[in-house]
């Protein structure tokens, strides 16, 4: 079953067009990574599959509910675009935790306060309400402790490296739930030494079987947790498929180029 249905997707800032009918399906429990040259569309590509910016033309559906439809001018309520948004958790380059919160308070932020309103939809007793937010303590708890962080629950994003707050913010994707988790360049704002720990945070996740969409400059690491990678340029998919074929045997003179140019880099 396809998660993640993307159909015909353009986009343009201005007169500058960035995405130029982009259509692929990602299935549910794969990983698919996309590659590609800075300009390529890349980032512009998640930002519309998460909401963060509205295409100009296509139909984007996740998990069978249509959250952009140009064509047949469906317009979403604001609990839907919320709904949505949540369906499709993103990851950024920069890690955007708040540094008054503790690790514990940054991963719960958001889910309290869908919580709060879920409860007071339902006119929730204050005992429903404290059992309801002991259990959601206890699982963000359990999470940040599978991104190996059980011991810094009550640090401050200041006193951890940039793999750790980077860790800190999968985990705070995690915590919603999201149907598809998608990657904006993880790893691009650390240092080489530990970019391997968010990598195999990440690796861990594809093994349980979290259907992600991760734009990524790691080669390796795109060749060995995806299961079909995506090369982009100039805009529109260049090259799609298995990730041994394409990096083994590239179709493209720009793939082979991109992929060359990678590997001297």
């Amino acid at each position: 079953m396809a998660m993640l249905e993307v159909n015909n997707i353009y986009k343009s800032f201005g007169k500058v067009e960035v995405l130029k009918g982009i259509d692929f399906k990602l299935e549910e429990g794969k990983v698919i990574s996309v590659i590609g040259s800075s300009g390529s569309g890349k980032t512009t590509l998640l930002r519309c599959i998460t909401g963060l910016e509205t295409a100009d033309v296509g139909r984007i559906t996740v998990d069978g509910h249509v959250t952009f439809d140009w064509e047949n001018k469906v317009r979403l309520t604001k609990r839907q675009r919320r709904e949505n948004q949540l369906a499709t958790g993103l990851v950024f380059q920069s890690f955007n935790l708040f540094p008054q919160y503790t690790v514990l308070d940054n991963v719960l932020l958001a889910k309290k306060l869908i919580l709060k309103e879920e409860l007071r939809a339902s006119r929730a007793t204050i005992a429903e309400k404290k059992e309801w937010f002991a259990a959601v303590t206890e699982e963000a708890k359990e999470i940040i402790a599978s991104v190996g962080l059980g011991d810094k629950l009550d640090s401050y994003p200041c006193q951890l490296s940039g793999g750790q707050q980077q860790r800190v913010a999968i985990a705070r994707a995690l915590i919603l739930s999201p149907k598809v988790l998608c990657f904006d360049e993880p790893t691009s704002a650390l240092d080489p030494e530990i970019t391997g720990e968010v990598l195999k945070v990440i690796g861990n996740l594809a093994k349980q079987g979290r259907t992600m969409l991760i734009v990524t400059h790691e080669m390796g690491f795109a060749r060995e947790v995806s299961d079909e990678v995506i090369f982009m340029d100039r805009g529109v998919i260049a090259e799609q498929g298995d990730p041994d074929e394409m990096f083994e045997n590239p179709q493209t003179e720009r793939l082979a180029h991109f992929l060359n140019a990678m590997l001297k880099a």
